[in-house]
């Protein structure tokens, strides 16, 4: 059963790029223990919703908390011990192309922990053994790796710290469907297996399907509506109603019945 207390917490959050107001008064809780997927159309901030989560970006009002403490205002010491207990996989995995796989995820250690160098490489090589990455891409450079693997190596730099909270940014995003389906199954096998709670920002609808308890939908600046699958059937907004109900939607539907 997942507790009620949520492990993350967002009210009233507002975010602006000059003129333009991205969110506008957003409400969202994630509970312990939980995948949310979050969905929504383009331009309706569900990247800057991370970022501003995990105090990269600034907003301009509203309160967000992460394991009830406030990340707005957490001062840089306070701030740099919570940032220890997430890990974070952005699009496209982001690697720094100019390190090896062992080095990328090795970099949050060398930030965060008093590490030496040799305990630092046994545990970047069992990282990068626990997403499925063979011993010998330790060191290659991202420009030698396909794009799923560069994913998992952004993912294995992403719970480099044994983190409580993993928050991926379209990890699916340019995937062919087998190397999507083989993702998806990665962030069960690790959500189980690590306890995480998982955010993850999405248009993939058999990743919803696949790994989602519940589903938060982006829209008018807010969150419109969370809920399961089943519930977002439900919901009667013209938006929801096309992605949820549509071609794509039945497909990845059908898919999931048969699987």
């Amino acid at each position: 059963m997942i507790p009620d207390d949520p492990i993350i917490s967002v009210r009233g959050l507002v975010t602006r790029f000059g003129k333009h107001t991205v969110h506008d008064g957003l409400d969202l809780d994630v509970q312990r223990g939980e995948v949310i997927g979050v969905v929504g159309g383009s331009g309706t901030g569900k990247s800057v919703l991370l970022r501003a989560v995990v105090g990269l970006l600034k907003p301009a009002g509203g309160q967000i908390t992460v394991f009830g403490e406030n990340v707005r205002d957490t001062a840089p010491e306070e701030y740099r011990r919570l940032r220890r207990r997430w890990g974070v996989m952005f699009q496209g995995g982001a690697l720094f192309s100019s390190l090896d796989v062992q080095q990328n995820v090795e970099a949050p250690m060398r930030e965060q922990l008093d590490l030496s160098p040799q305990t630092r490489a046994a545990l970047a090589a069992i990282k990068v053994r626990m997403v499925g990455l063979p011993e010998d891409a330790l060191h290659k450079f991202p420009a030698e790796l396909s794009g799923g693997m560069r994913k998992r190596a952004g993912f294995a730099r992403a719970i480099a710290l044994d983190p409580e909270i993993v928050f991926l940014d379209e990890p699916t995003a340019g995937l062919d469907p087998i190397g999507a389906a083989a993702f998806d199954t990665l962030i069960g096998q690790l959500r189980r297996a690590l306890g995480l709670t998982v955010f993850l920002v999405t248009h993939d609808l058999d990743s919803l399907h696949a790994i989602c308890d519940r589903v938060a939908v982006l829209a008018e600046g807010r969150v419109l509506a969370t809920g399961t699958m089943a519930e977002m059937q439900e919901i009667d907004h013209p938006w929801v109603q096309a992605y949820f109900k549509g071609p794509r939607a039945r497909a990845a539907l059908v898919q999931k019945a048969a699987s």
